[in-house]
């Protein structure tokens, strides 16, 4: 090769793979900003410049996104591969995490507060969801101090950045150790904003330390499982533990042990059963932006990496891991169904919605086929949004003691407040299926390619499922609208301009697709195919 076309090859290459990586690069380029921001930049003026940079680099990344559609290439020597689900996936991310940017930046001036620090009474503060001083001790004069100046958590932002760049990275992963530096970079931020909510902070901050050690055990799991697959082929990369295992390369055993092992790690991720228990005392405990949040993107990027894995490097033991699956999804389905009949707090209600939700989604994965891609990608998509605007909506209903969350407070809502209680009411009715929303489009996508794989008990399963979730999410409903209010009365805060901007793209996406829902269907279809 001559100098000239050597020194052009050594040029260009890097600005290939710079292109493709833009998205990724943009997020985490804006994270570190963020990081500046905090050192360097007045108090005063951070949280301007956070929301601005928060906002501006998630949207210019979701333009680099759209920019990139249609490609199907590798980069950084194969370890990452842009290609459909990837950039679906990824644009699916982006698009919640700008909503949830949005819910994070409340900073109403909140005049309901009556307690101290950890029970809420006797401080009037402000409603935004996180602590003012992280470090603090719950209940000490520090924190006292904090809230009563007015001191705004800002480093939420860089953390939460960070994590969005984690999950982009996640489902693009090719390489199953990139993969694994994917899943620390965006779950180690996540430990630390479920610790930081206002009020009753201990319990934020049991949760906090619930998924951090349950975290810990699953990361342990997911490596186990990669030296395994390592052992069997020789390698770490998924298109090369494929053809592996097709070749009958090594030992069968070792490779069924290492796709155990790795299955286990991503099920906590999703919170499938039995691998659910931290969800609903996360869910509880971590400050609401956070929850939802976590609910929407963090749900999307684990069924990415779960597509990538089962799709790309294990389709030759599929007679193996879709038996196992289709167990864990009955499981899912019928515990968490019955479970959320139980609770009497909103937000556990829906952790456990949230985890049944897996079941079904599950039950696309386990199609193996086109369909079953399509139909999973297109449900991660409809459900994050309703997922994040109802804990945007559970967020504005206060009570006394901060957030209202236990179910007896909710009595009367819908009259109190018609427009909340509707906009609530249209997302459960979308988590529970019900026609001209988009949870239904999303389950019947799923059923008909689990169907057509010859899953039919597990559809069976999940029509039952369904009809026992229906019952709890109309019980709320009638809960809202017709019983009459309880003696501890709650309201409904004013929100802010970005809340309702939340809320008001949550409903109009659940509403859209369940009304229209070919266009984004059509383009589902077309992003389903794995580079390898």
């Amino acid at each position: 090769m001559s100098p000239a076309l050597l020194s052009a090859s050594s040029v260009d290459a890097p600005d290939v793979e710079y292109s493709l990586l833009a998205p990724m690069l943009i997020v985490f380029g804006v994270a570190a900003a963020g990081v500046l921001v905090e050192a360097f930049v007045p108090r005063r003026y951070r949280y301007g410049c956070h929301l601005v940079l928060g906002l501006g680099g998630l949207v210019a990344a979701f333009v680099a996104v759209v920019a990139l559609a249609g490609t199907e290439e590798s980069a950084v020597a194969g370890a990452v591969a842009i290609d459909g689900p990837t950039l679906f996936l990824q644009g699916t991310i982006l698009l919640v995490s700008i909503l949830a940017i949005a819910l994070i930046a409340e900073r109403r001036i909140d005049r309901v507060g009556t307690g101290d620090s950890d029970t809420g009474r006797g401080v009037v503060g402000r409603a935004d969801a996180f602590a003012p001083q992280a470090s603090a001790v719950p209940g000490s004069v520090a924190e006292l101090e904090a809230t009563r100046a007015g001191v705004a958590q800002t480093e939420v932002f860089p953390l939460t950045l960070f994590a969005v760049g984690g999950m982009l990275l996640f489902p693009a992963s090719n390489d199953l150790l990139t993969m694994f530096v994917a899943l620390e970079v965006f779950s180690l931020p996540l430990y630390l904003l479920c610790g930081l909510a206002r009020r009753r902070r201990l319990l934020s901050q049991e949760a906090a330390i619930k998924y951090f050690l349950l975290g810990a055990f699953s990361s342990a799991f997911f490596l186990f499982g990669t030296a395994l697959l390592y052992g069997y082929s020789g390698t770490v990369s998924l298109p090369g533990i494929a053809d592996a295992i097709a070749s009958d390369a090594g030992e069968r055993p070792l490779a069924l042990m290492g796709a155990a092992l790795l299955s286990v790690g991503l099920l906590f991720k999703v919170g499938a059963v039995p691998f659910h228990s931290w969800i609903p005392d996360v869910y509880q405990g971590s400050p609401t932006p956070i929850t939802a949040f976590m609910a929407s993107a963090t749900k999307v990027a684990a069924f990415g990496a779960m597509l990538r894995v089962f799709y790309v490097a294990l389709p030759g033991l599929q007679t193996d891991w879709r038996p196992v699956l289709a167990a864990v999804a009955v499981l899912t389905m019928l515990v968490a169904s019955v479970l959320a009949v139980t609770q009497t707090d909103v937000k556990r209600m829906l952790a456990y919605s949230s985890v049944s939700h897996v079941g079904f989604i599950l039950t696309g994965l386990i199609a193996g086929s086109h369909d079953g891609i399509s139909s999973t990608l297109f449900y991660l998509l409809a459900y994050s949004f309703s997922a994040l605007g109802g804990f945007a909506v559970v967020g504005l209903v206060r009570g006394p003691d901060g957030e209202a969350t236990t179910l007896s407070q909710w009595a009367g809502l819908g009259r109190r407040s018609p427009l909340l209680g509707s906009v609530f009411a249209l997302l459960l009715l979308a988590y529970a299926g019900i026609p001209l929303t988009s949870g239904f489009v999303a389950k019947f996508a799923v059923f008909q390619a689990a169907l057509a794989g010859g899953a039919l008990p597990l559809v069976l399963v999940g029509v039952l499922a369904s009809a026992i979730a229906a019952f709890f999410y109309v019980r709320v409903i009638v809960l809202m609208f017709f019983a009459e209010p309880h003696a501890d009365e709650s309201v409904v805060a004013a929100p802010s301009v970005g809340t309702t901007v939340a809320i008001a793209v949550a409903a109009a996406v659940t509403v859209v697709l369940g009304i229209a829902p070919q266009p984004v269907l059509d383009l589902a279809d077309s992003a389903a195919s794995f580079l390898r």
